[in-house]
């Protein structure tokens, strides 16, 4: 099932269905030679440290339980985040003790892309860059390069916002064209509680500001 900006949001992939046979993403070794298990010899044949299971070919549109084609698809890049909102990842449980995922067990960029093209493959149209909070991740712009090569994509991101004045022109001249902002509420009393580390209103409301003035949409 696709995974949104909360605490239990690993980086890896996952199809955004709940079904028994669409493929997803499992940290089972690929090794040089041999089609793991749920890739043809036809389809790709292996994504770096991971490799793709389930049943499919190229060509074939992954569906949900209902028949309905899977379209839209969501990639978290980290599991940090710089809030500690009370019902995502609340401090008493994200504290100074909690371990995070260690860098080598995150998917790199060039996998990403790999994997995003397999899946465009697929019939997905729309990747949605998440986390964590995924302006965190270094040189995302990066990535969000790599995503905007892959042709028909419409490729967009959600962020709580905190980073976006100092990222969106960057993001902007990486190729991304939409962005979503995730904000609680416009009353900067709540807003601070709710994110648990005080951060004002006012910085995310800059932040969108930015994001307009960039040239990003919604």
């Amino acid at each position: 099932m696709a995974q949104g900006r909360c605490s239990g949001a690993s980086p890896e992939l996952r199809a955004r269905a709940e079904t028994p046979w669409p493929p997803v993403l499992g940290k089972e070794p690929y090794r040089e030679g041999s089609a793991p298990r749920g890739v043809s010899p036809d389809s790709e044949p292996g994504i770096g440290r991971f490799a793709v299971t389930g049943r499919f070919q190229r060509g074939m549109a992954l569906q949900d339980k209902f028949g309905r084609q899977i379209t839209d698809l969501r990639i978290s890049v980290t599991d940090r985040c710089n809030f500690r909102c009370v019902y995502c990842m609340p401090r008493e449980v994200f504290d100074s003790a909690y371990r995070f995922l260690p860098h080598e067990a995150i998917l790199s960029f060039e996998e990403i892309a790999r994997l995003a093209r397999v899946f465009v493959g697929l019939g997905v149209q729309k990747i949605r860059l998440t986390g964590g909070e995924p302006l965190l991740r270094r040189d995302l712009e990066r990535l969000v390069a790599m995503l905007a090569e892959i042709p028909g994509l419409d490729l967009t991101l959600t962020t709580n916002g905190a980073l976006l004045a100092a990222k969106a022109p960057a993001l902007r001249d990486a190729g991304l064209r939409r962005v979503t902002v995730s904000l609680d509420s416009l009353d900067d009393e709540v807003f601070r509680r709710m994110n648990d580390v005080d951060f004002p209103v006012g910085r995310v409301l800059e932040g969108i500001e930015a994001a307009l003035a960039a040239g990003l949409a919604p």
